[in-house]
């Protein structure tokens, strides 16, 4: 403590006597200087600024007297009361200054009003607070007994953060024979300690030495710091490890599991110690891929298998090991080991298809190569060799070629595509080892298509039922091949009835056929036609059906009125009965028909108007209307009926007739039969007549038809003009015919007289002559004849028919 405040008064003078000398160089530098120990305490007084300044301390405050610093946590402070300069904190000098023989901290202090900038330097003196130390309290050294004396071996040195004469000086070392110390001088680096060999190391008479180096500085007393330090004097490793044997051979099946032990080698090492101690490992020359594959124990050299073994990948496999033991340096000795690999069946066949048509025509002969195939297997002698074969019944077999494992797949008979378009085909290799390994190779081979195959119709013949609304049909056919050959195009044979197939049209793509006109089921109730499908093959194939079609009826014909019948042609009459009849007196018969057949020709009678429904009844299904009692006084002497005949079609048609019923005396009724009576008696007699007439008729146009015909045929001339001809012979109540052309042929049109009211239908095949040209055959003549004379006897018949209907309706009206 009186040490320390000798210090501060001597450090005190020591300020006056630089301010005085600063004072007498030069009061315009305003610059000061201090020097202060460092650790001194907080607060502790650096100097009197302002007064060495000369500045006024109550005009401090008021300029803003203060250090201007950018330091953070600065030093030293000034008081702007007084303008005493004071530390801050405590300082270190080695902290501020580290490794620097001068230690000067300027600061900067600034007035305002007006401005003036003075420099302060302060020096911080240094003090002897630290000792000598070396970086570890005990090393060890090792040094082979083989060394030479001369021998130097750095220490690690001591250090001291104090500068100038408190700094490191000196480094002793404890006493000993073999030992010496030598300091080297670094500069800035410090004093490093050298230990020097001067003496031959013995392992066997010393195994270590303990030595204790000392480092001072130069305080006074001064201060020191030791580091014990440890030679180890190490054996020297003359003797290398010896292999127990020159080579290693060994056996190693493929695919060991990993751990497997393959080989252990042995090698000895006459040293003691580490040097006697053998470490095994691979040469640095092994292939690096053999360390993924083997592993070897560093301890008892045994070899040990650590990846997958192939054979197939390599059947050998030559590796260096290396015996070294733990001697510096260590001495190493190198031993081949061969590793022959045994194989094993754990390959199976490879199935290669070298060359492969993925499609091949249907037509093509047995033997025809699909793909060609090779067939591998990596394993070797019998594990290798492979027998290939197709399996399943398909028409395809494998056929060996020159080369070894080479096949060609042919096919074995021909082919179908309509039977089978696609084969799967499975390829089977199999090798000889035990257990035997196979393979298999899926090849899908498809068969193109050859127009071999008519189109063929699902039917045959089509029979449609066409309503008289021409529906549409369909003539549907398939072709058993594919693309262009199954294409298949519809047409109507034409080569037929040319008349009858031009009102008909068929899609060339569905085979829908459309009719052009409206069927008339009372005018044709059935025709045929055929219908041609075609593929688009090259060539073309083709075939034919025959489609039926059948009209059916539809309700489309009202009924028609045959009696009642006035002379102006409407369904109205007179019936005269006499008044005395009973009941069920038949009073007249409604006659009608239809054209239409079945339901839509069924007709039923009733009444829809009459005068008194308790006189008359009307039998729905005959037309017969009778009385139902007796006449009276009281009834009128005329009666209206009117009957309504409708059929029965889903949509009924109908027509109505009238029927007069007149009321006369017994004696008037007898006359009135009379007259009819009468009536009837001149009506056969005209019917008579007119049959003699149309019999005549008949046999003079059957005469005149052969002289025509017979002149047409001697005849040159082909001069038509007209189209339609009128018959000359037209009588007016016989018959009557229209004649006309179409092509080469003449058609002649004849019937009975119509009924008013009717018409001929176009297109009715009834009552049709078909004339030939003057250029006929005999043949054709012949035909004609013999048509007009059965054309005579239907005439004939007819008019035989009339007369008997007659005859048996006036009977009933007589009755």
């Amino acid at each position: 403590m009186g040490q320390r405040g000798c210090d501060r008064t001597w450090m005190k003078g020591r300020s006056v006597v630089c301010l005085i000398a600063m004072l007498l160089c030069g009061v315009a530098s305003a610059q000061l200087r201090y020097s202060i120990s460092e650790e001194v305490e907080e607060g502790t007084v650096v100097g009197n600024v302002a007064k060495d300044l000369g500045l006024e301390k109550s005009t401090l405050k008021g300029r803003k007297y203060r250090i201007v610093t950018s330091a953070i946590d600065p030093l030293f402070n000034v008081d702007q009361n007084d303008g005493i300069l004071y530390a801050r904190r405590k300082i270190d000098r080695e902290e501020v200054c580290e490794r620097s023989s001068t230690c000067t901290i300027n600061l900067k202090t600034v007035l305002e009003n007006p401005l003036e900038v003075h420099y302060v330097a302060i020096e911080v003196v240094d003090l002897n607070d630290h000792s000598p130390t070396f970086p570890e309290k005990e090393t060890t050294l090792e040094i082979f007994e083989s060394v030479l004396p001369g021998v130097r071996i750095p220490l690690q040195p001591a250090r001291d953060p104090d500068s100038g004469p408190f700094s490191l000086q000196q480094y002793k070392l404890s006493s000993n024979d073999h030992f010496r110390l030598e300091v080297k001088d670094s500069g800035d680096d410090g004093k490093i300690p050298v230990l020097i060999v001067q003496k031959s190391l013995d392992r066997e008479t010393a195994g270590s030495h303990t030595l204790i180096l000392t480092a001072m500085d130069g305080g006074k007393p001064p201060k020191s710091g030791t580091m014990n330090i440890l030679v180890s004097v190490l054996d020297v490793n003359d003797n290398g490890p010896i292999f127990s044997k020159d080579v290693y051979t060994v056996m190693l099946h493929e695919n060991a599991p990993v751990d497997t032990t393959v080989i252990q080698v042995n090698a000895t090492d006459l040293d003691d110690g580490p040097n006697g101690d053998v470490v095994y490992s691979f040469s640095n020359g092994v292939n690096r891929k053999f360390f993924k594959l083997f592993d070897i124990n560093q301890k008892t050299g045994e070899i040990i298998v650590k990846g997958l073994i192939d054979y197939e990948e390599r059947d050998r496999y030559e590796i260096e090991i290396q015996a070294s033991d733990k001697g510096l340096p260590p001495m190493a000795t190198q031993k081949s080991v061969i590793i022959k690999i045994v194989d094993v069946n754990d390959n199976a066949p490879d199935i290669e298809v070298t060359s492969f048509s993925s499609s091949i025509p249907e037509d093509s002969r047995p033997g025809t190569t699909v793909a060609l195939i090779s067939v591998n297997d990596l394993d070797s002698g019998v594990n290798g060799k492979v027998i290939c074969s197709v399996i399943d019944d398909v028409p395809f077999v494998l056929s060996p070629s020159l080369q070894d494992k080479m096949y060609s797949l042919v096919t074995k008979t021909t082919l179908d595509r309509e039977k089978q378009s696609q084969y799967i085909i499975t390829v089977v290799a199999k090798d000889g080892g035990q257990p035997s390994l196979s393979s298999e190779n899926t090849i899908s081979v498809t068969v193109s298509d050859v127009n071999d195959n008519r189109p063929e119709f699902s039917l045959s013949p089509y029979t449609f039922y066409v309503t008289e609304g021409n529906s549409p049909g369909a003539s549907v056919a398939h072709d058993c091949d594919e693309g262009d050959n199954a294409h298949i195009s519809y047409n109507i044979m034409r080569n037929a009835d040319e008349k009858l197939t031009s009102f008909l049209s068929i899609n060339p793509e569905n085979g829908e056929i459309v009719a052009l006109k409206s069927f008339d089921f009372e005018t044709m109730k059935t025709f045929q036609f055929q219908v041609v499908a075609s593929d688009s093959g090259t060539p073309s194939l083709s075939n034919n059906v025959t489609v039926n079609v059948f009209i059916l009826d539809q309700n489309d014909n009202a009924p028609v009125i045959l009696y009642p019948l006035s002379s102006n042609g409407s369904a109205q009459g007179v019936e005269e009965i006499p008044r005395n009849v009973n009941a069920g007196h038949l009073v007249t018969k409604v006659r009608a028909y239809d054209a239409d057949i079945g339901y839509n020709g069924w007709l039923l009678f009733s009444l829809q108007e009459v005068t008194d429904h308790s006189l008359f009844a009307l039998d729905r299904y005959t037309g017969q209307i009778r009385t139902l009692r007796s006449f009276t006084e009281t009834d009128d002497a005329e009666h209206k009926l009117v009957i309504l005949v409708k059929d029965n079609g889903n949509v009924s048609l109908s027509a109505t007739a009238t029927v007069i019923v007149k009321l006369v005396e017994p004696k008037e009724a007898f006359a009135a039969s009379d007259v009819k009576g009468a009536a009837k008696d001149d009506e056969d007699s005209n019917v008579i007549f007119y049959l003699m007439i149309t019999l005549g008729a008949v046999s003079v146009l059957f005469l005149v038809s052969i002289i025509v015909l017979i002149a047409m045929q001697c005849s040159k001339s082909t001069d038509y003009t007209s189209k339609y001809l009128p018959e000359t012979n037209y009588d007016g109540t016989l018959c009557h015919s229209i004649q006309y052309r179409s092509g080469e042929k003449r058609y002649m049109l004849v019937g009975p007289r119509m009924s008013i009211g009717s018409t001929i239908v176009p297109g009715s095949h009834a009552n049709t002559l078909v004339l030939p040209d003057r250029r006929c055959t005999s043949e054709e003549v012949r035909k004609t004849i013999l048509f007009l004379g059965s054309y005579a006897i239907i005439l004939i018949r007819n008019k035989k028919l009339i007369l008997q209907n007659n005859l048996l309706n006036r009977n009933r009206q007589e009755a």
